[in-house]
């Protein structure tokens, strides 16, 4: 039973590895190896427990009833297994981050357009051994000195001297 449950929620390990960054591919390798020898013990156990020979203990137990008791005290024993809480929590973090992702996606797309433009900007540019300083000005406006809040640029005014 514990198998077929760990089977049912396998890790695609391909997909896994390729978000697994250079510097973190020792951390993988472990996780991996700890994963699989995991798995290997959960396949390797029966689905169900071996059945109890409460005869064979009838007969070697000398005390009339104990072996009884303890039978109807093990079939009344159920081990509940813990309630799966946190799945939905990941899965609406999971279309959360998949949302983020598309919306950076779209971001870096226009980006991209806008530095395309700014690289057909600069290969149609005169080389800049060559510009004179209104060349500049003009494919660097913001390069441009600004008269009226630097008037007496490179020099200071004598008010300051």
């Amino acid at each position: 039973m514990a198998g077929r449950r760990a089977a049912i929620k396998a890790v695609d390990w391909l997909a896994f590895v390729e978000r697994v960054p250079p510097n973190q591919k020792a951390m993988f390798n472990a996780l991996k190896t700890r994963s699989d020898s995991i798995a290997a013990k959960l396949t390797s156990l029966p689905d169900k427990p071996p059945a109890i020979d409460w005869a064979l203990y009838r007969s070697a137990i000398a005390k009339a009833g104990l072996v009884d008791e303890f039978e109807t005290k093990f079939k009344a024993v159920t081990v509940p297994e813990p309630k799966d809480t946190l799945t939905d929590k990941i899965n609406a973090q999971e279309q959360e981050a998949n949302k983020a992702a598309l919306a950076y996606i779209e971001e870096s797309k226009a980006r991209v357009g806008q530095y395309e433009k700014e690289l057909v900007k600069f290969s149609n540019m005169i080389p800049f051994d060559q510009m004179t300083i209104e060349d500049v000005n003009e494919a660097f406006p913001e390069t441009k000195l600004d008269k009226e809040k630097h008037v007496y640029w490179p020099h200071k005014p004598i008010s300051e001297l």
